[in-house]
């Protein structure tokens, strides 16, 4: 089996970091300059290629050791506590908008009464509204279905569940059944390294489709939204998780974890 040196599993995540903070930036200068729409779009495009090409490179890593992804060490327990199938849940970002949507009314109500428009997340129209409670309602299911799949892949260790996912390299026989034959507790063979390793491939695979369903959710988002939504969208989503971050880093400290 090929190795893969744990220091670009961090590294990766470290550059994915530095990259929000970047786009943070950029994002926020943007938005107080008061930007066209042609301008807010290419802004909007380079944020989803960020996410694409760190999502490609994500791929690549956990074929090598896709358990790793699960609770990742690079990242803080805090962080971790909040993981799910290695990353945010695909339906954080539409919560977000509802969340932000809510914010930004309140703090503009009195704009808002005397009919001044910004254009946006506090001014979703009702058609819009409309699609973003579709797009929710879809990306629910799909993660139930994910997850569902994740449970049966943790409690077996292989199932035939997963045929219909095309998870046509799942072991022969459950973990369970190989430590009950084993002589001795931990005894290893070609039969365990085998399981091991098609639990592995299998769970890279539901990495795979977790990570497809949040960069769809987030693209549709982006369809749904106005050029300045969608930014004041991106600037949210990136504040959330770079303060997670954060917070998760002086929490460690506070606990002497380091």
């Amino acid at each position: 089996m090929a190795t893969f040196n744990y220091e670009q599993f961090q590294c990766c995540f470290l550059n994915w970091i530095n990259q929000q903070q970047e786009d943070l930036e950029e994002l926020v200068q943007a938005l107080e300059t008061n930007p066209g729409n042609e301008k807010l779009q290419i802004l909007t495009e380079k944020g989803i290629k960020h996410f694409e090409e760190y999502y490609e490179k994500r791929a690549r890593m956990w074929e090598y050791d896709a358990h790793s992804f699960l609770s990742p060490s690079w990242c803080t327990s805090f962080e971790n506590a909040f993981l799910w199938i290695g990353g945010c849940r695909p339906s954080l970002s539409i919560r977000l908008v509802y969340s932000v949507c809510g914010s930004e009314m309140d703090a503009q109500l009195v704009e808002f009464l005397r009919g001044e428009i910004k254009g946006n997340l506090a001014e979703i129209s009702a058609l819009q509204l409309h699609s973003i409670n579709s797009l929710h309602g879809n990306t629910v299911r799909e993660e139930d279905k994910l997850s569902n799949t994740m449970a049966s892949l943790q409690a077996n260790g292989y199932s035939s569940f997963f045929a219909h996912f095309h998870f046509e390299d799942i072991a022969d026989e459950p973990l369970a059944m190989i430590a009950k034959r084993a002589c001795r507790v931990g005894q290893s063979g070609l039969d365990l390294d085998q399981a091991i390793d098609a639990h592995s491939h299998s769970l890279a695979r539901v990495l795979a489709a977790a990570d497809k369903l949040r960069l769809n959710t987030l693209k549709e988002l982006m369809r749904i939204l106005s050029p300045l939504q969608a930014v004041d969208l991106l600037v949210a989503t990136k504040k959330l998780h770079l303060s997670m971050h954060e917070w998760g880093k002086r929490r460690d400290k506070q606990i002497g974890k380091t």
